[in-house]
């Protein structure tokens, strides 16, 4: 079998020539490498060889570096304190475990400038950027504080964490300005809420996390482009999530069932959100509140056994698209049992320009559509009603101006 060297035999003598001229630089080269000082150490802090954690965070130099914390239940009666940027701390997964003894209200973990007080929570405040938190785990007590507390930190990167009975909030972001983003973590059985952002955030991204039986899932106070997605929302002692005084931003594809307040609720002037494919499933005191909210879209969500309230419009909004819904009870096909869930629809209160198309409203115990108060500008298309109690009609939309309902279609009552 001929070959490309055999064929052409200079090209052998070629390769050989080349390594003989470079080989020599290139060794010189490697025997002579020496890392630089970000490489050798004084950025990566192994806090096992520190007499405390607080003495390995501080050793972090201001170009920020890398502090590992050993497994083992850390306890701690005083906040650790980060005030470097550009830092990532990680521990060793759950095992990492930050217990925090504190009856005084203050958190666990704070990440702050060092110029500016964990107390000044306010916009606009000095910032660092780029700090990360990873795999670990951070408890405390009913006294306690905050798990974790960011304050005037941008690009602040949260995953793989276990943040559970503390006193306060989960995590709270305070005048996190830039892309704070929460993902994979499970934040439970906190007195506060499972995350609390506050004093304005741009472009927060929650993805991923799991939330039980906190006070609250989620509040977003004065939020701009919030992104939420895929996250569980379980057995909360108030609300799932709240939005409130806040524009745009998208909730999709998360689950929010049986809390004992409401599972969503939109107030204080939020515009531009889209509240699209979440379950809303068994929440005691409603599926989603829509109390202050204009310019939104609410679809393609399954708002199933709410027994009260599953959507509510209420007078504080307007301009609301309400498309390809699902409002239902257990029913699981003819030859199955029924299920003794109730469910209900949708109430507009004192709202206008309302749009209501392509929904499906199916064994309620309530009306499928219910307008309480002066409500104006309605259309009301293509929505199906069926399995309705007897006597109900699908809308007790009462007497209203400037309505347009058409093409609805009520089937068999129950």
């Amino acid at each position: 079998m001929k070959t490309l060297i055999s064929e052409r035999p200079w090209l052998l003598l070629l390769w050989t020539a080349l390594i003989a001229l470079f080989a020599p630089a290139f060794w010189s080269a490697v025997r002579d490498y020496e890392p630089t000082s970000q490489a050798s150490g004084e950025n990566v802090i192994d806090a096992r060889r520190y007499p405390n954690l607080q003495a390995a965070l501080d050793a972090l130099p201001a170009s920020g570096g890398i502090v590992t914390l050993p497994p083992g239940d850390h306890r701690i009666s005083k906040p650790l304190e980060v005030t470097r940027g550009d830092v990532r701390i990680q521990g060793c997964g759950p095992a990492t475990h930050l217990v925090n003894e504190n009856k005084e209200g203050r958190p666990a973990l704070i990440l702050r400038p060092p110029e500016r007080p964990a107390a000044n929570q306010e916009m606009n405040g000095p910032r660092i950027w780029r700090t990360h938190v990873a795999d670990l785990r951070i408890s405390g007590n009913p006294q306690s504080g905050d798990g974790l507390l960011a304050v005037g930190v941008n690009e602040l990167y949260v995953h793989d964490l276990f943040i559970d009975h503390n006193g306060g909030h989960g995590i709270c972001l305070a005048d996190c300005y830039e892309n704070p983003r929460i993902t994979d973590c499970n934040i439970t059985y906190n007195g506060g809420a499972g995350i609390h952002l506050k004093s304005k955030s741009w472009n927060p991204v929650i993805t991923s996390n799991h939330f039980e039986e906190n006070r609250d899932g989620v509040e977003a106070l004065r939020i701009f482009n919030i992104c939420m997605t895929g996250n569980s929302f379980d057995d909360h002692l108030r609300h799932g999530v709240i939005v409130e005084d806040s524009w745009g931003g998208i909730v999709v594809g998360n689950v929010i069932e049986q809390c004992a307040g409401i599972g969503m609720v939109l107030d204080r002037n939020c515009y531009g959100m889209n509240v699209s494919s979440n379950m809303f499933g068994q929440n005691t005191q409603g599926g989603l509140e829509v109390r202050g909210a204009w310019g939104c879209t609410v679809s393609a969500n399954t708002f199933c056994i709410n027994a009260n309230r599953a959507l509510v419009v209420g007078p504080g909004s307007g301009r609301i698209t309400i498309t390809g819904n699902n409002f239902g009870n257990g029913y699981v096909g003819p030859d199955v049992k029924p299920r003794d869930f109730p469910a209900s629809g949708l109430i507009l209160e004192g709202t206008r320009d309302i749009s209501v198309t392509g929904n499906t409203f199916a064994g309620l115990a309530t009306e499928a559509i219910r307008a309480i108060g002066p409500c104006r500008r309605l259309v009301v298309l293509g929505n199906i009603f069926t399995d309705l109690p007897a006597g109900k009609s699908g809308m007790d939309l009462g007497e209203l101006r400037e309505t347009l309902t058409d093409m609805n279609l009520k089937a068999e009552t129950q």
